[in-house]
């Protein structure tokens, strides 16, 4: 009954969490199961994971913009210039996939740097600025593409093997082990420093239900992606930005001061943290990830062309984010959010393919679902005011 009354008192307050998400996520895995047995298939569930990897990964980065309550339209288009950026310097130029990589990944955090200083030092709104981004980079990608228009990549290499490489099966559960081990770790070590600073901590029962929990998600995740051809790579590299970028908006400075940020810029300037530094470098990283995300869909594809970051890239990679949670007000989301959304997104895409419905659903059913997501936020924010949390 405790818990039970724990848990209405959190949605009287908005405290909602991740479980809007996760009931829905599981409704949508019931609805597709039913009318299609090869949904919840270990093949299609490891298509699924490779679906959501790059559009996940530029998620991450739209998180952090709106974790400042901002919004970055460009982060299609920044995909899209990497990937032929990617293309160019891999394929007519002779680099190595590795060089090429590296030189792509700076060239987004440099977008993201332009994006920045213009929002944050000369007072344009971040709108404008990357509704410009999104036009301008996207008129780069057709002037590198040019004349052929798609430039086809080796399908040997480390840029291929990026997502079409899986762990073999005893490796896949070693690493599922070690994730499940480093956050029971984790959980650990928060409650001694909880205990050593005297400050409240969460009860025992509580922590083992959550490494419990995680032990069983992270057990059939393996299970089922072995039963086909095992953990993809592509899979650890998002599930490894998300806890990387979570463990660093948490634990450290930095990323308190984001949160600050977006929650209240101007208590933030008195408090005195550089607002034009965490700016700027939150529109970086989104551009790096988004960078990182079209590197992701050209090894996939093994090609970029002129579609490559285009099409509906940019919304499903900012509804992921809203359905996951994230609020559009600033100062509240996480990474694991855009992890969640681009699932259920993913799983959306994944059943109307199987179904062989028209993408006109598709997109009626995803806007659908990005509208409660965004009349949810709106109630949570209105549930946290009337109880003075905002």
């Amino acid at each position: 009954m405790n818990l039970l009354g724990t848990a209405k008192a959190r949605v009287k307050s908005g405290e909602l969490g991740a479980w809007p998400v996760i009931i829905g996520l599981v409704v949508i895995w019931i609805v597709f199961q039913t009318l299609n047995d090869r949904f919840l298939t270990p093949q299609n569930l490891s298509n699924l994971t490779l679906q959501i990897a790059a559009t996940g990964t530029i998620s991450v980065g739209v998180v952090l913009v709106l974790l400042l309550g901002e919004i970055d339209l460009s982060v299609g288009s920044v995909a899209g210039v990497a990937a032929a950026t990617l293309a160019v310097l891999a394929v007519r130029h002779g680099w190595g996939d590795v060089a090429a990589m590296v030189a792509v990944l700076v060239l987004g955090a440099l977008i993201g740097v332009l994006h920045g200083t213009i929002f944050a030092k000369l007072g344009v709104p971040a709108f404008v600025v990357t509704l410009a981004g999104n036009i301008g980079w996207q008129g780069l990608q057709l002037f590198l593409l040019a004349p052929q228009g798609t430039i086809n990549l080796p399908y040997q290499g480390f840029i291929a093997n990026l997502t079409h490489t899986n762990l073999p099966p005893a490796v896949g559960w070693v690493v599922g082990a070690l994730v499940v081990l480093a956050y029971a770790a984790a959980v650990l070590v928060n409650r001694r420093e909880r205990t050593a600073a005297d400050l409240p901590l969460t009860p025992v029962r509580q922590a083992v239900v959550r490494i419990v929990g995680l032990a069983v998600i992270v057990g059939a995740t393996v299970a089922v992606l072995n039963a086909w051809q095992g953990v993809p790579v592509a899979l650890l590299i998002l599930v490894g930005i998300v806890a990387v970028i979570d463990l660093v908006l948490r634990r450290t400075r930095y990323g308190r001061n984001i949160f600050a940020v977006g929650g209240n810029a101007e208590a933030a300037r008195r408090a005195g943290i550089n607002i034009t530094a965490i700016r700027i470098s939150v529109f970086a990283l989104a551009s790096f990830l988004a960078a990182l995300g079209g590197i992701l869909t050209a090894s996939r594809g093994y090609s970029a062309g002129q579609s490559t970051g285009a099409g509906d890239v940019l919304l499903v990679a900012i509804a992921a984010a809203v359905i996951g949670g994230v609020s559009l007000f600033g100062g509240r989301g996480s990474t694991y959010g855009a992890l969640l959304g681009s699932v259920v997104l993913g799983s959306i895409t994944s059943g109307m393919f199987l179904l062989q419905l028209e993408s006109s659903i598709r997109y009626m059913i995803t806007a659908a679902v990005l509208l409660a997501a965004v009349i949810l936020d709106a109630l949570s924010r209105r549930g946290r005011r009337s109880h003075g949390r905002e």
